[in-house]
């Protein structure tokens, strides 16, 4: 199968396209290289026959056209998008123009190619969206987001992939486009651009600066190992039924605050201090505005009707992620550099100090 993965030199994008490769897939990445984009986190696989690199932007309608005329895919994964909270709040204007805009650019493109084609019955548009769509859960109760449950979106970046998701289920209902669509929980693992909570921690800790949680770190995550996330992508890419949505869940709830503090734990171990603990560092600072209390997946539907469930506990997939960022200083160290990168973003300017 030949799939254009868009994003594919982001976090998740480029575990997608690794894996796939490994898997056999001839797989065209499509990225913009904007900021939060590497080439080096798929260098494993840039010289496989199988793989290939097309640098555009999905609001580039013209060329979005000419690279499906080019490479004829049988699939597109859609991973494409501005996804940073706090960067949501202070360039809303981003999140809407590359999130709405670039979706129904792309959306636009894969139906021309798709009708061109003369409407093959094995062709499939995955769009890769986030649980952020559903709102915030109360922290003290059991409930959990299903696939019906109804979209409350409270930031820029959840209210832009919300809209995304429902162009997407328009031109499968108004054009017969054959889509499938996945939301998922907090991702994390190798490969994670430093401006994240995971991190951030880790290489806040290392250099000795303050470990940042928001508000009072009760703020509850469902945290999902990226590694296992690609592989439950490509399962329902090719397994799932058309017009059918798959929430993906690391089954691994933890509130912000223990899951630094597990952080530190393992940072201990893997890296001790000389006196003391990495967790002396943590600091609580102004909590992000309109910060959602908890999300939570209920995993029900992709582990019953596809027969996937995750392969890593939290605990075991940040050891993995931390002794990957202690191994590989050569490819963090220069994104720091990046703008906004080690900074504040998404304060208010009545909260700001």
């Amino acid at each position: 199968m030949k799939l254009l993965v868009t994003g594919g030199a982001g976090f998740i994008g480029s575990a997608v396209v690794r894996l796939a490769v490994a898997r056999g897939h001839h797989v065209v990445n499509l990225d913009a290289l904007t900021y939060a984009a590497c080439l080096e986190n798929v260098a494993s696989v840039a010289d496989s026959p199988l793989y290939s690199f097309e640098q555009a932007d999905i609001r580039d309608r013209a060329a979005l056209e000419r690279i499906f005329a080019t490479h004829a895919p049988d699939a597109v994964m859609h991973l494409a998008a501005e996804s940073h909270v706090d960067r949501s709040i202070d360039s809303p204007g981003d999140f809407i123009s590359t999130n709405v805009t670039g979706t129904y650019n792309l959306l636009e493109a894969a139906r021309a190619h798709w009708l061109r084609a003369g409407q093959p019955a094995g062709f499939r548009f995955h769009h890769i969206s986030t649980d952020e769509v559903f709102g915030s859960l109360p922290a003290d109760q059991e409930k959990r987001f299903t696939e019906d449950t109804p979209y409350d979106p409270r930031s820029p970046y959840s209210a832009s992939k919300a809209a995304s998701d429902h162009l997407v289920r328009a031109w499968f209902e108004t054009f017969g486009l054959p889509v499938v669509l996945t939301n998922c929980s907090n991702n994390y693992g190798p490969y994670h651009f430093p401006e994240k909570l995971v991190p951030v921690i880790i290489l806040n800790a290392l250099a000795g600066k303050p470990l940042p949680i928001y508000g009072d770190g009760s703020n509850i995550r469902d945290w999902l190992y990226v590694e296992d996330h690609a592989d439950a992508l490509l399962l329902v890419l090719e397994k799932g039924p058309l017009g059918r949505s798959y929430n993906i869940g690391g089954e691994n709830e933890r509130t912000n605050l223990d899951l630094v503090r597990t952080l530190c734990t393992i940072l201990d171990e893997l890296q001790p201090k000389a006196e003391g603990s990495y967790s002396d560092q943590i600091t609580f600072v102004t909590d992000r505005p309109g910060h959602d209390a908890r999300y939570a997946i209920d995993p029900q539907r992709i582990r019953t009707e596809l027969g996937w469930r995750p392969s890593v506990t939290v605990e075991e997939g940040l050891r993995r992620t931390v002794a990957w960022y202690l191994a590989n200083e050569a490819w963090w160290r220069p994104l720091q550099t990046r703008k906004g990168v080690g900074e504040r973003l998404g304060v208010s300017a009545a909260t700001k100090a």
